[in-house]
């Protein structure tokens, strides 16, 4: 199934009983719609009204979003590359916003850094957390039919901020 899932430009794919459809841009990799949807299936049972590239008032536009009856950000993920600037503008202006930034197959700890620094500087009230998902997610943890099954135990997963020092 996977393999036939890569050569469409449309995933159906399906977790917790909700299902979403994953649109894969002309120079989009297939990692970056991938992590978008392992952040949507694992953050949902969380956030079970978590929105897919939907834009929010800000100038940035996150991959995966729960908003509060305000339509501030509760929840907001991030999925392949974010500048360090990007991650500064968002912790400044959101301190209470649980942050997710998913990387694929890289290691964290330059991340880790980056973070924690800015963290140190504006202070936080909610989560950071940064994940790894390894380079054979896709055939892992998404089966024939389109479902995804992932745990943050089948992740290289860092809480950092609120609750910091978890790791998996």
């Amino acid at each position: 199934m996977t393999r036939d899932l890569f050569l469409r430009r449309k995933w159906t794919l399906r977790a917790h009983g909700e299902q979403v459809v994953f649109v894969k841009r002309a120079n989009e990799r297939r990692e970056h719609v991938l992590m978008k949807a392992f952040l949507w299936a694992l953050y949902l049972p969380d956030y079970p009204d978590l929105l897919v590239e939907v834009p929010v008032d800000d100038r940035y536009k996150p991959d995966v979003v729960s908003l509060d009856v305000r339509g501030e950000p509760r929840f907001w993920g991030e999925a392949g590359h974010v500048s360090p600037s990007k991650i500064r503008s968002l912790v400044r202006r959101y301190r209470d916003t649980h942050f997710a930034l998913a990387k694929w197959d890289t290691d964290l700890a330059p991340f880790i850094e980056t973070v924690n620094d800015t963290i140190d500087a504006f202070g936080r009230r909610a989560p950071f957390d940064l994940l790894r998902f390894p380079a054979d997610s896709a055939e892992r943890f998404i089966n024939e039919r389109g479902v995804i099954k992932v745990k943050r135990e089948s992740v290289h997963w860092v809480r950092l901020g609120s609750a910091q020092g978890q790791t998996n």
